[in-house]
């Protein structure tokens, strides 16, 4: 599996009653194929998957499916409160043709690091799709530490983790200890140069609904070893990316999305639309 350049957590277009939009959502994939990017993650933070009912979530991944199948790779995560749910979400993937799987550790449950163990061991154990794992604490409520990343690392099912704890002394860590077959990916948009200087070969972006031609660039540039241009690239898109980290960030992607150019709707409860002030200043950062 291919994962190697700029994979976008897709947002989830939905119509003004509120409904998963197919037709936008099948615009946007062809969007991103165009614009390079090496896949697309469905089901995703950015995309909402916890507001998805079943019939939802069976609809968006199909649809991605449909669009971007033998063009890209294709990723869905699968997080749920429940390893086993996690499980079925795997099964549903594999069935629908995708190429591999994030997750992230169960959220609310607060499990130890033998818990996590055991919640990832458990999914690879029970899929032979490969997976990446998702550090985001801030979310979750707990962190996969170092000790943890490098047993699972073992596992051939396991092949990768999504770093966005935002702490990059963790991250180097792993990048410095070079776990066979194994990648760290970025997941920290504010921090995509420093990732890539060290080594790693991904970064999966929700940022990338709003910059995939900018991202794929930065990525290429890096790979030349042309430092100069990735940082001024970087200079560019980064006051965006601070907005979107600051607060928002689904808004802000979803109101950027192809850098304003495409209509997806608004967010879902528990998440609420953004002031009118709130979208101007942000759109006042975009790069023209």
């Amino acid at each position: 599996m291919n994962i190697n350049g700029i994979l976008v957590p897709i947002v989830t277009p939905f119509t003004a009653d509120n409904a998963v939009d197919t037709q936008t959502l099948t615009a946007l994939v062809e969007a991103f194929i165009d614009k390079g990017v090496t896949g697309i993650v469905a089901c995703g933070t950015t995309g909402e998957y916890y507001t998805f009912s079943s019939q939802e979530r069976e609809l968006v991944m199909t649809t991605i499916a449909k669009a971007a199948k033998g063009k890209l790779t294709l990723i869905a995560g699968i997080n749920s409160l429940s390893t086993d749910h996690s499980i079925e979400f795997a099964a549903q993937a594999k069935a629908l043709g995708y190429d591999g799987l994030m997750l992230s550790a169960p959220p609310y449950s607060l499990p130890e690091q033998d818990g996590i163990i055991a919640h990832f061991e458990k999914v690879a154990d029970a899929s032979d799709l490969p997976i990446i794992m998702y550090n985001f604490p801030a979310r979750v409520g707990v962190s996969i530490e170092f000790d943890t990343v490098a047993h699972l690392s073992k596992h051939p099912n396991i092949i990768g983790v999504k770093e966005s704890s935002g702490d990059f002394s963790h991250a180097l860590r792993m990048l410095q200890a070079n776990f066979a077959n194994f990648e760290v990916v970025c997941g920290c948009d504010d921090q995509p140069v420093d990732f890539f200087f060290w080594g790693a070969k991904s970064w999966i972006a929700g940022a990338a609904n709003v910059f995939p031609e900018e991202q794929v660039a930065l990525f290429n540039a890096t790979q030349q070893g042309d430092w100069d241009t990735a940082k001024q690239i970087m200079s560019r898109i980064y006051p965006a990316i601070h907005s979107m980290e600051a607060g928002n960030y689904n808004q802000k992607a979803k109101a950027g999305c192809l850098k304003g150019g495409m209509d997806v709707g608004s967010v879902r409860v528990p998440l609420t639309k953004m002031t009118k002030e709130e979208q101007t200043a942000f759109f006042d950062l975009l790069p023209k």
